[in-house]
């Protein structure tokens, strides 16, 4: 289940909000809430919109949605797809409440404290898959088809952040140059196999066309 959530701002990486976590929970995830802080602090309007960073026995995901970042740490075993699920909650819920305060320059951190009220409500319901399942009746399925494809969100290791340095705007590179190869692949691809098939049928056009003319000759 999504363990602990936390929202910022990305331009200073100001904490807006988070949810009320237990003693147990903060002892547990006192590191990865740090590693969290550090994201934000890397964090700029080019970083990807939407990654998994791996972390020992939790992953944190995170989502950027106009101007604002939405992270939840989950366990490494909770599904992808529904992590990033309860997060387009989160994010729309949010933006529906407090889009236009949450951009005022005086603001305190953790303005927002209130708004735990709604992670709490909408982390019960994404426990599990079964939990929510039976909470919505068949909507998983339609959510799940709904959601953007995770295995095309960028996934990327902690110590990777946290020792060698990497950046998450070259994430961001990164992902826009291997669409970019992809695309090129493709077209690539579609021009191999034009080729061959004109290889292919070619003669037989030209022959029949041949023929064609043959007997438009004789019979004219």
């Amino acid at each position: 289940m999504p363990r602990s959530t936390m929202i910022a701002r990305v331009s200073d990486g100001l904490p807006l909000a988070a949810s009320v976590d237990d003693e147990q929970t903060e002892t547990d995830l006192a590191e990865y809430k740090q590693q969290a802080k550090l994201i934000f602090r890397r964090l700029t309007t080019s970083a990807e919109p939407k990654c998994s960073i791996e972390s020992g026995k939790c992953n944190l995901h995170y989502v950027i949605s106009n101007g604002i970042v939405y992270l939840t740490i989950t366990d490494k075993s909770y599904p992808r797809k529904l992590a990033f699920s309860y997060l387009d909650e989160i994010s729309k819920e949010f933006e529906r409440s407090y889009a236009e305060e949450a951009f005022k320059p005086a603001l305190r951190p953790y303005a927002f404290v209130k708004f735990d009220t709604f992670i709490q409500r909408t982390k019960r319901l994404y426990q599990d898959s079964r939990t929510m399942a039976n909470a919505k009746g068949g909507a998983l399925d339609k959510l799940n088809e709904d959601l953007q494809d995770v295995t095309r969100i960028m996934t990327k290791n902690m110590e990777d952040l946290l020792w060698r340095g990497d950046s998450l705007d070259r994430m961001s590179t990164m992902s826009t140059s291997l669409r970019d190869e992809s695309l090129k692949y493709r077209k690539a691809a579609r021009n191999i196999n034009l080729q061959a098939l004109y290889r292919k049928w070619a003669p037989v056009g030209v022959l029949g066309f041949m023929f064609l003319i043959l007997l438009w000759w004789k019979f004219w």
